[in-house]
């Protein structure tokens, strides 16, 4: 049979753009939306982390109320609101109806959201499952307005009805939407767990949630200290490429590229400009910025990576702090044991600096509580945002699985009272996907998170080997007095001395010994552990 052929006219005939609220409203599991749990979970995720970021940017202490209603079987209601400064009336469309806008992902610092995807992607989402806006409402204090907000989906522009506005004292912003293919239930990945563990991460905040059996759960704020409030930075130079340079140069208005390079980027002085002469010598570093080629950009950025550096600056990062995490974790997980670590600054992909943090709660309310028993957990984060999915190709949990545990007392992880806390704080998470629920595995995070994790965990070891010997003394002690009764009526027959000061002296000489076993035994816990951080390390 023949093949009819076609001409490139006929075939280009349908070629078509299409927006990129388009494309996701098609692809709306790449944003986190596929599974009923799972989508009722990010619509919860982006509300909360937006309120988060804009109440600590205004210096207030976040207050923040969730309220999920049934509406029927696969059809939830969603309301977040919270006491920060508010949206502007002229920009709340694009704030909450409009993909990759925002005040977030153009700034090198370090915040919750980066993509400038998220309330947006939750206004498409309830367009696409149940076609109705969101109903926003806004104020400073000072006055207030409410509307409904809906996307155009072919242009991705907002479409807001229904603006009024009062003298309403009201400060914040409340969001509310009606989605459907959605489902609550309290599970591992459920919208309970987040709200918990957004509380843990983020100790300086009161989160309230009304579930939809009207049950209400108020995690109170544990630490009366805002976290540092990170500052905007310059780039470092490496970890740019060729094209960021060439954007950088075509937006300055410096005058050349020495004065360019020093003004756009963090650790450039006329040194180092001077060091960068020497090295690239066919680069004409008094020209115009603008006249940068390509080929000057790729050489320029070779060159940046053979010559030293100081640091990148970590102004830009904004951690949970070692403190504030036992805290939460006293407050919300009541362990019997708790060990936690704040490492210092690290860099991956040549320039972009983290910080890891680790915490291992243990015994208590640790772990996850099962029909079987309690099993082992981890609970990892990303600027402090937990992170409920994807856990099986995150690094986080790559760096957990390599820990040898049972160096540290830990028999199985997976049958043991334990909760292993990880927060990766960076301007950059280098996530799998836009979805943003697994760290990418670069070997840089792995290895300074399994260091993290180790610290912790030496700490553990002396604690669980004090426990064991503790119960290994009181075991021999129980059955040792035992027979100092009979053991003092003997001796009493053939010495004749009283057996109740016989009995005494036997009690006394036992209780001194384990007594002294009780230190011996902790100094050989701490000896123990040692060996084994030097062994690793």
């Amino acid at each position: 049979m023949a093949i009819e052929e076609k001409n490139a006219d006929e075939i280009f005939k349908e070629f078509k753009e299409q927006s990129i609220t388009q494309f996701f409203r098609k692809n709306s599991q790449m944003l986190g939306y596929s599974g009923k749990v799972r989508s009722l979970t990010t619509v919860v995720h982006e509300y909360v982390a937006n309120s988060l970021d804009a109440c600590e940017e205004a210096g207030i202490f976040p207050e923040i109320s969730v309220e999920v209603k049934e509406v029927n079987e696969s059809r939830h209601l969603v309301t977040v609101t919270d006491n920060g400064p508010g949206i502007p009336q002229k920009h709340i469309g694009k704030a909450l109806a409009s993909i990759l806008s925002g005040t977030k992902f153009h700034r090198y610092l370090q915040q919750r959201g980066q993509q400038g995807i998220g309330a947006g992607g939750c206004t498409l989402f309830a367009a696409i499952t149940t076609g109705k806006p969101i109903h926003a409402r806004s104020g400073t204090g000072k006055g207030s307005f409410e509307c409904d907000i809906a996307i155009d989906i072919k242009t991705n522009k907002p479409l807001i009805t229904n603006m009024k506005t009062t003298l309403e004292d009201f400060r914040g912003t409340s969001v509310s939407g009606e989605f459907g293919d959605t489902k609550y239930e309290r599970s591992d990945h459920g919208v309970f767990e987040y709200v918990k563990r957004t509380a843990l991460s983020n100790p300086h905040a009161t989160i309230k949630l009304i579930e939809p059996d009207g049950k209400e759960t108020v995690f109170p704020r544990s630490v009366n200290e805002m976290p540092k409030r990170p500052k905007q930075t310059k780039p470092h130079p490496l970890g740019i490429n060729a094209r960021d340079l060439l954007d950088f140069a075509h937006v300055t208005d410096k005058g050349n590229i020495s004065s360019f390079l020093m003004e756009s980027f963090s650790r450039v002085s006329a040194a180092k400009i001077d060091e960068l002469r020497g090295i690239a010598k066919d680069i004409n570093f008094d020209k115009k910025p603008r006249e940068l080629t390509w080929p000057e950009a790729e050489k320029l950025v070779e060159v940046f990576k053979s010559v030293k550096w100081i640091a990148p600056e970590t102004d830009s990062l904004s951690v949970i702090g070692a403190a504030q995490m036992e805290t939460a974790m006293l407050n919300i997980i009541n362990p019997q044991f708790i060990s936690v670590t704040e490492r210092k600054p690290k860099i991956f992909k040549g320039g972009i600096p983290f910080v890891v943090e680790a915490g291992i709660a243990y015994g208590g309310d640790a772990g996850k509580k099962t029909e079987e028993g309690t099993k082992g957990t981890i609970m990892r984060f990303a600027n402090k945002v937990p992170l409920l999915f994807d856990g099986s190709v995150c690094a986080i949990t790559e760096a957990v699985n390599q820990i040898q545990w049972k160096r540290y007392g830990i028999r199985d992880f997976g049958d043991e009272p334990i909760s292993v806390f990880v927060n990766i704080s960076s301007v950059y998470i280098p996530y799998n996907g836009i979805g943003k629920q697994a760290v990418s595995q670069e070997p840089e995070i792995i290895e300074e998170l399994k260091l993290g994790i180790m610290e912790c965990a030496r700490k553990l070891q002396i604690h669980i080997n004090k426990q064991r010997n503790m119960h290994v003394r009181e075991s021999r002690y129980k059955t040792i007095m035992r027979y100092v009764g009979q053991l003092a009526a003997d001796l009493s027959d053939i010495t004749g001395e009283n057996k109740g000061q016989i009995e005494s002296s036997l009690k006394h000489i036992v209780e001194s010994k384990y007594d002294m076993g009780k230190e011996d035994a902790d100094e050989e816990a701490v000896e123990s552990a040692s060996s084994d951080s030097s062994a690793e390390e």
